[in-house]
């Protein structure tokens, strides 16, 4: 049962295409997933079926295939993601060696959407002020294989305070009542009530606000939510407009969304195959770009340099970045770290341990190949035996990519005999 009070209104916005926008909402969920750039050419699955219209690597799949269970969702072949959450990115259109923010980046998947385009160069900044959220947003970029992103766990003031006009592209998808989502979480529905709605809008301000120091002169600021209330949508973007008059919409044509006043675009699902979703397109008027001084690397480890050269591991463009033990390849354009919460400084290689270099599961997602590698059948008995933990049979010496198919999923260490399961435990089947 959906709320008496969003229904009046709903049918207020909509008129005479009220009645199929509640037929809408009894038809079966549209199901999709993106596939990842990062990892190579997409592979054939029986369970993919036909393409998003609006992102050339989303493509909707049988619902009863349950994909996340595939060797491929842990290799971070691809990601599971409502389809109308993926237009944004699309308006976002970000660039290989731009400077990217997503401010409200977690759980993860328009993060992840971004560093697909980015083909790894540049700097993606993905930030969210939930701790718990912040881990899996940071899980995710791992498993996702994007090396360079630096996750965050910060309030939006201080990234503001920090990193003023340092991004090309910034993407707000704001907190919100969720009533795009009636249709996939009943929570969404228990939880809403039209305080909720103004709660938010207030919140969506004070980010929106934040997010605008973020933005370079020139630069493109993308706000979307998944709710069709006018409070957090069109009535968000006039009010933002109006306080900071360096911003303008920007029109951008498309034919999937319904497009609106101040360069906003509304999604319905009585009009595609997806849930509600809402964005704006703004570009932010010219003047003087800062000076954000950039962090400095540091010299790569020994241990580091002996494991590469033995495995033949080139490194893209970037610098060496330590947190304790642990090393850390980042981008070239990461900004100085002091007075931030970071949870992840870029790519993680892995920890040196008394002369000796052990690697991260990470590098392991983001190698495409090296020179000791362990293929195994995507289906076969070897495979669900690795992602158990369990050691697999191998002539193989020393450290070895295991690869599911052509595509990597963890390390294994081998004598000759068998390898010894390097697959991190809390990931385990």
């Amino acid at each position: 049962m959906l709320p008496e009070a969003f229904l009046e209104r709903i049918k207020y916005q909509l008129g005479e295409e009220y009645d199929s926008f509640l037929a809408s909402l009894e038809r079966p969920r549209a199901v999709a997933l993106r596939f990842n750039p990062l990892k190579g050419t997409a592979p054939e699955l029986p369970f993919v079926k036909e393409p998003v219209p609006w992102e050339p690597e989303g493509y909707y799949y049988d619902p009863d295939s349950r994909p996340g269970l595939h060797v491929y969702h842990e290799a971070g072949v691809y990601y599971l993601q409502e389809a109308s959450a993926m237009a944004p990115v699309a308006l976002l259109d970000p660039q290989p060696g731009e400077r990217i923010c997503d401010l409200c980046a977690a759980p993860g998947g328009k993060t992840t959407q971004i560093a697909g385009r980015m083909q790894g160069k540049g700097f993606l900044l993905c930030n969210e002020w939930s701790p718990k959220r912040a881990r899996i947003l940071s899980r995710n970029i791992e498993r996702m294989a994007v090396s360079n992103a630096l996750v965050t766990n910060e309030e939006t003031a201080n990234l503001a305070k920090r990193l003023p006009g340092f991004f090309d592209r910034v993407l707000v998808d704001a907190p919100c009542s969720g009533e795009g989502m009636f249709r996939k979480e009943e929570a969404a529905v228990t939880d809403w009530s039209q305080d909720t709605v103004e709660m938010c809008a207030r919140r969506q301000a004070e980010i929106l606000h934040n997010a605008a120091q973020l933005v370079r002169p020139g630069g493109r600021l993308v706000y979307s939510t998944c709710t069709f209330a006018p409070e957090e949508d069109e009535q968000a973007v006039a009010a933002f407009l109006e306080s900071h008059p360096e911003f303008a919409p920007e029109i951008l044509q498309t034919p999937w969304f319904v497009p609106g006043e101040n360069g906003s675009h509304r999604m319905w699902p009585h009009k595609l195959l997806g849930e509600g979703h809402f964005a704006a397109v703004l570009k932010k008027s010219g003047g003087e770009e800062e000076d954000i001084p950039s962090a400095q690397g540091e010299k790569l480890p020994k241990e580091w340099l002996s494991f590469a050269k033995e495995l033949g591991i080139s490194l893209p463009e970037g610098k060496a970045v330590c947190f304790g033990q642990n090393l850390f390849w980042a981008p070239e354009e990461m900004p100085q770290l002091r007075g931030l919460k970071v949870l992840r400084p870029g790519l993680e290689l892995g920890e040196v341990k008394k002369g000796r270099f052990e690697p991260a599961h990470a590098l392991a997602l983001w190698l495409k190949d090296c020179s000791c590698t362990q293929s195994l059948s995507p289906e076969g008995e070897e495979t669900k035996a690795y992602l158990h933990g369990d050691v697999i049979p191998s002539e193989k010496k020393g450290w070895c990519l295991v690869k599911a198919g052509e595509f990597s999923i963890g390390w294994g260490k081998g004598d000759g005999i068998r390898l010894k399961n390097h697959y991190p435990k809390g990931l385990r089947r």
